[in-house]
């Protein structure tokens, strides 16, 4: 049964998934960060966060508290990322992607946040 992209049970899903991948978890190394997403949605903003610690991850709806990073895009671009239909850094030099905060923690998280794509694609998600 697919589920719906962006739902809790889409997060719940992908953070099982993405802590059973060895490529994902070696990607992020030692890291402590915390993310937050927010994406613009016909149905108005919707807000996830990603912590990383240990080589794992945490995912949950809502505003992270004191997020390290803030990355903000439309719906259709956040298909296109979790489709690999596009590049993050090209949707970032198009400004289809913005990012406020620590960029170089970011560039850092580079290896792990390649491996969503990859991880989403064995998933059966409703866009």
């Amino acid at each position: 049964m697919p589920v719906r992209f962006l739902s809790d049970e889409w997060a719940s899903e992908l953070e099982t998934r993405l802590n059973a991948s060895d490529a994902f978890r070696k990607g992020l190394g030692s890291t402590r960060a915390t993310v937050q997403q927010v994406i613009a949605t016909p149905e108005g903003e919707r807000r996830y966060w990603i912590r990383t610690e240990d080589g794992r991850i945490e995912m949950g709806s809502g505003e992270a508290p004191a997020p390290d990073a803030t990355i903000t895009q439309d719906y259709d671009t956040a298909v296109a990322l979790a489709r690999g239909e596009v590049n993050p850094v090209s949707a970032y030099m198009t400004g289809k992607l913005k990012i406020a905060g620590n960029l170089m923690m970011l560039m850092g998280l580079q290896g792990a946040l390649s491996e969503l794509p990859r991880v989403m694609q064995d998933m059966d998600v409703d866009y």
